[in-house]
């Protein structure tokens, strides 16, 4: 809780993936994915309540295992591959609601994919969302400036070029607005912006930007990207 704000985290984890499978417990440093991010939780006091959003018994049970709470397997229609983060939050939500009886003013999202992430990650999304007045916040990382837009190329009919011809235009990294890209640590909500506003970029978003090494894993190749990294 902050400034009575009651906050709820959602760890969403279907048991669909095609690229690893079951990946959100498949073992990274001895320990199921998921429960990396269960045991980061438990290091934001803050935090009143953390559930896990899966339709997968085995997924569920590892997550309760690790201290989040499991209300039940998502719907089916919330299970696909396709399916958005706005829905998944919104039953996750709902639930949590309906089983505790208050209202949580703001919701966390954090994916187990992002395992190398920090308490202080979590705590600087919150404080972000509510000191500045904002509906929604991101944790983002810079992107390479070798791999700006305007510097993008194509092959079009066989022939190369800019993807963007006001590339033409840079002679230096220095004319390159710096961009960024989200890198799935933290993302913070209040509950207008989830439940009103219906969207996860909301109205007036904010953004923490992250400048230690993190890992995001979706192939086999992360995993030992990540291995590696959390070693050291």
């Amino acid at each position: 809780m902050i400034k009575s704000k009651k906050i709820l985290a959602v760890v969403p984890a279907r048991g669909g993936s095609k690229g690893v499978p079951l990946k959100n417990i498949k073992l990274l440093a001895g320990q199921p994915l998921i429960s990396h991010t269960a045991q980061v939780i438990r290091q934001v006091p803050r935090i009143d309540r953390a559930v896990v959003s899966t339709d997968h018994a085995e997924i569920a049970r590892i997550a309760t295992e690790n201290g989040l709470t499991f209300f039940g397997p998502r719907p089916e229609e919330l299970s696909g591959d396709r399916v958005g983060d706005l829905p998944v939050l919104q039953h996750a939500l709902e639930q949590a609601e309906a089983a505790d009886g208050c209202h949580y003013a703001i919701i966390l999202m954090l994916q187990p994919t992002s395992p190398v992430r920090l308490p202080a990650d979590i705590d600087a999304c919150i404080d972000k969302l509510v000191a500045g007045g904002h509906d929604a916040v991101w944790t983002i990382s810079p992107i390479d400036l070798k791999f700006h837009p305007l510097k993008v190329l194509r092959i079009h009919e066989g022939k190369m070029g800019l993807w963007d011809e006001r590339g033409h235009q840079i002679i230096a990294r220095q004319q390159l607005e710096p961009l960024y890209y989200r890198n799935g640590i933290c993302y913070a909500f209040t509950r207008e912006c989830l439940m009103e506003t219906r969207s996860i970029y909301g109205t007036n978003a904010g953004a923490c930007v992250i400048d230690h090494p993190f890992a995001n894993i979706d192939t086999e190749v992360d995993f030992q990207s990540a291995e590696k990294l959390m070693s050291r």
